[in-house]
C-alpha cells in the first residue's frame, strides 16, 4: 500500500484518513494538521522523510507561479527543505494543470461559467491557471489578492494587471512569515467578521467565488444569494456552512473521498507517488496524462433546485 501524508499548518481539526484504490495501486492519505506550529510541522516532516512514498505541504504555498515567472515563498521553502528523501510538493503542479483544465471543461460541457459571467477569486496569485481559464472565457473577474490579503479595496481586473502587481510585490511579500498572508491554524475555524462586513459587495457582486477554501470561508458574508463556489479542501462541516450561507452551488476541483475533497497539495503527491518519478522530472504533461488516466471529475453539489436550471 502506498502512503501519502499532507502536513498542513492549518487546524488539526480538519485531519482525515482515508484509504482507497486508483489504478490498481492500493492507497492510505492522510493529513496532519499542526494548527500553525510551524517547528512542530518541521518535526513531523523529519520524522516521515524515507518512511512514505510522497508528502504534500498544506497551508502553505512553496511555489508561486505567475506568467512565466516562479516566486518562493521563503517559509515554504524551510519546510521543503526539512525532507530529503521523500518526494513533497505543494499543489503548485496540480493548479496550474488540473484547476484550469476544470474551468475550461465546466465552460464547454457544465454551462457554469460564461462570457460575461462575474467572478470573485478571493486570491488570484496562488492560481494563476484557473485565473488564465476564467479571463480564455471571457468571465468578467475580480482578482481580490489586494483586497483579502493586504486588505485594501482595490480590484485588479485582468490577468495583465495581476502579473504587474506580482513582479512589483511578490519578490518581498514572499520573505514574510506566511502567517501574515494567509489564515493558518485556528484563524482557519473564524470569520474576519469586520472584513466580511467590509468586503461583502464584492462577494455580493458576483456570481461564481473562486480560490482556496479558507480565504473564502475567512470573509464570507452571513448570507450568500446562490452562488456559485468553486474550491477545494473542504469537509462535510464547511459544506453545511456554505448551504446554510446560501449559496447556489459547490463545485470542488479534487474529487469526492469518503466524503472529503483533499487540498491540491493532497492529490499533486498522491499523483507523485503513482508516476514514481523524481520531481523535478515531472512536467505539466505528465499530470495532464495522468489525470485522463485516473479520468478525475470535479465534484458538484447543488443547493438550490433553481440553480440547477440556471447552469444546464
Amino acid at each position: 500500500m502506498k502512503n501519502v501524508v499532507s502536513v498542513s499548518l492549518g487546524s488539526a481539526k480538519r485531519n482525515h484518513i482515508v484509504e482507497t484504490e486508483l489504478l490498481g495501486h492500493k492507497f492510505r492519505i492522510s493529513r496532519i494538521g499542526t494548527d500553525g506550529d510551524f517547528e512542530r510541522a518541521i518535526d513531523i516532516l523529519k520524522s516521515l522523510d524515507g518512511q512514505v512514498d510522497a508528502i504534500g505541504l498544506g497551508g502553505i504555498d512553496v511555489y508561486l507561479v505567475v506568467g512565466e515567472k516562479c516566486y518562493t515563498v521563503r517559509d515554504g521553502l524551510k519546510l521543503m527543505d526539512a525532507v530529503n528523501k521523500t518526494p513533497v510538493v505543494d499543489g503548485s503542479g496540480l493548479k496550474n494543470t488540473l484547476e484550469r483544465e476544470v474551468v475550461l471543461s465546466l465552460a464547454k460541457k457544465g454551462g457554469f461559467f460564461k462570457p460575461g459571467t462575474k467572478v470573485l477569486m478571493v486570491s488570484a496569485l496562488d492560481r494563476f491557471g484557473m485565473a488564465e481559464a476564467f479571463e480564455e472565457i471571457g468571465c468578467l473577474v475580480t482578482f481580490g489578492d489586494m483586497i483579502f490579503i493586504a486588505g485594501i479595496p482595490y480590484a485588479v481586473r485582468t490577468v495583465a494587471e495581476l502579473e504587474e502587481l506580482a513582479a512589483k510585490l511578490l519578490p518581498e511579500m514572499v520573505k514574510l512569515p506566511f502567517h501574515m498572508l494567509y489564515p493558518t491554524g485556528k484563524k482557519q475555524e473564524t470569520v474576519d467578521r469586520e472584513r466580511a462586513v467590509k468586503f461583502a459587495s464584492f462577494y455580493n457582486e458576483a456570481e461564481v467565488i473562486a480560490g482556496d477554501f479558507h480565504l473564502i470561508k475567512r470573509f464570507l458574508p452571513e448570507k450568500l444569494h446562490g452562488q456559485v463556489i468553486l474550491t477545494n479542501t473542504t469537509t462535510e462541516e464547511d459544506v453545511l456552512c456554505l448551504e446554510n450561507a446560501g449559496a447556489g452551488c459547490l463545485i470542488t476541483t479534487t474529487p469526492e473521498l469518503h466524503g472529503r475533497s483533499f487540498g491540491t497539495n493532497v492529490m499533486e503527491a498522491v499523483l507523485v507517488a503513482l508516476m514514481g518519478k523524481p520531481v523535478e522530472m515531472i512536467r505539466s504533461q505528465d499530470y495532464l496524462d495522468i489525470l485522463k488516466q485516473l479520468n478525475f471529475s470535479p465534484r458538484i453539489k447543488y443547493f438550490s433546485s433553481e440553480y440547477v436550471l440556471q447552469a444546464t
